[in-house]
């Protein structure tokens, strides 16, 4: 194999303010950054995307999705061809049910996909140390990583290597229903005591009002952020949880705060509403529940079941402040999504190329928008940010996220024994400390040994 040269992986200073809102980024990065990219445009670095003349090769691209993604993406494939001629994309994809379970047996038995569409967490799950997927950086020169910050693609390193390069990254923000809010004769909540009085108005106004609506897995998200806010540190950090029982007692005692104040419907409460979510919950729909805590991608879909509601249409719905609870900004960040390339692909340097062209190439950015959700790369941001390509409701969620939200994401949180419906921890902690059938020390010590059973501690 021709010797790569390894182009910069932070993003360059030069790019706007707004092209770097997708990942976030640092002065001290940038600058380091934009020296690399220099260096590297002077030798034919992947700026240029690679000669397509030189790569050639069958490969095959898998990825999940709706049908919108799949029609992007199958245009997307079509032109790439056209400019890579000697370059023949078979495309694999379907909807998510059962498709890790059917992508883990290939990822691990050698039958990947060439090019793959993962979650961040099977870096974890599947690389096998690194082996399972190509090093990113071999390919550097064709793959253009200067577009991407340096800390979104460290959460896809492991030992040195890079397993997969970020398409978009999410957080979690405050929307409430205005309308509702108005009806009330409340204000939007910016802090605890205000978030305090929310609940007390709510209820004199009709005891089944709500100001916030919170889920079992939204409640270990919701700890977290609080837990960040209060004392300034990592969830989890390098394999090793950071919070004593006593502090995440502290998180559990003020959960069912918010209960007993009427801030949050307790679990009961939820369940019985019967919905499958809470977009769909008819509380939400209507206004009863009016506030959530929730993905800045999610924004649309929460937006359009209560302006498109049936018996209270056109309701407002308003992106909020984060709430503040201590001294420290909480919330985190993490990669929705990545590209990986097979180890075991006789041809990594086209699969290099679709990735590149997907996620930098303004071509290919135009033709995929923001089906995979807010772009990481600065130039696709560039590229839909002068387009006006985009949901812009989401695309302002994503950079109040980005601008905000400064801690990380260890990729065991989304771990299914912790996250799956109803038997992981956070659903069997969470619904028993709002049914009262356990205490908050209890709730503290079950999430504790649920989690680092899973960090294998």
């Amino acid at each position: 194999m021709k010797n790569m040269k390894r182009a910069a992986a932070l993003a360059m200073a030069s790019v706007t303010a707004i092209s770097l809102v997708g990942c976030g980024g640092s002065t001290s990065t940038e600058t380091t950054a934009a020296a690399d990219t220099k260096a590297a445009g002077e030798n034919g670095s992947a700026a240029e995307g690679g000669n397509s003349g030189d790569i050639s090769g069958d490969i095959t691209f898998s990825w999940w999705g709706g049908d919108s993604r799949h029609e992007a993406t199958e245009k997307a494939i079509e032109a790439f061809q056209t400019k890579y001629p000697s370059v023949t994309v078979s495309p694999e994809y379907g909807a998510w049910s059962g498709w890790e379970e059917k992508q883990s047996l290939n990822i691990l038995g050698g039958n990947s996909a060439d090019l793959m569409q993962i979650n961040w967490n099977w870096i974890d799950s599947y690389s096998n140390n690194g082996t399972n997927f190509a090093d990113l950086n071999q390919y550097a020169d064709i793959l253009d990583l200067s577009q991407f910050p340096e800390d979104a693609l460290a959460q896809c390193t492991v030992d040195g290597k890079l397993m997969a390069v970020p398409i978009a990254m999410t957080g979690r923000l405050f929307y409430w229903n205005k309308t509702t809010f108005d009806e009330v004769g409340c204000d939007i909540p910016t802090d605890e005591a205000s978030l305090l009085e929310a609940g007390a108005k709510f209820k004199a106004y009709n005891e089944d009002y709500y100001p916030l609506a919170l889920g079992e897995y939204d409640r270990a998200i919701f700890l977290v952020y609080y837990l960040e806010s209060v004392y300034g540190k990592n969830w989890v950090e390098n394999g090793e949880l950071q919070y004593t029982e006593e502090e995440i007692q502290e998180g559990m005692d003020f959960i069912t705060k918010l209960e007993e104040n009427h801030v949050i419907p307790t679990i009961a409460t939820i369940a019985g509403d019967m919905a499958d979510s809470l977009d769909k919950n008819a509380k939400w729909i209507n206004g009863v529940y009016a506030g959530i805590y929730e993905w800045d991608s999610s924004a649309s879909k929460f937006q359009k079941a209560i302006v498109e509601s049936t018996d209270k249409p056109n309701q407002e719905f308003v992106q909020g402040d984060f709430i503040k609870f201590g001294d420290y900004d909480g919330g985190f960040t993490k990669i929705s999504m990545a590209f990986a390339i097979s180890a075991k692909s006789e041809h990594p340097e086209a699969a290099a190329a679709l990735m590149n062209y997907m996620l930098n190439d303004p071509e290919g950015v135009e033709i995929i928008g923001t089906e995979r959700g807010i772009p990481c790369s600065a130039e696709a941001l560039k590229v839909l940010d002068e387009k006006g390509l985009g949901n812009e409701l989401v695309k302002a969620a994503n950079a109040a996220v980005m601008a905000h939200n400064k801690f990380a994401l260890d990729p065991k949180f989304e771990h299914n024994d912790l996250k799956a419906n109803p038997d992981g921890v956070y659903y069997k902690v969470f619904s028993k400390l709002s049914a009262g059938d356990i205490d908050s020390a209890a709730a503290a010590k079950q999430l504790t040994d649920g989690v680092n059973e899973v960090l294998g501690n």
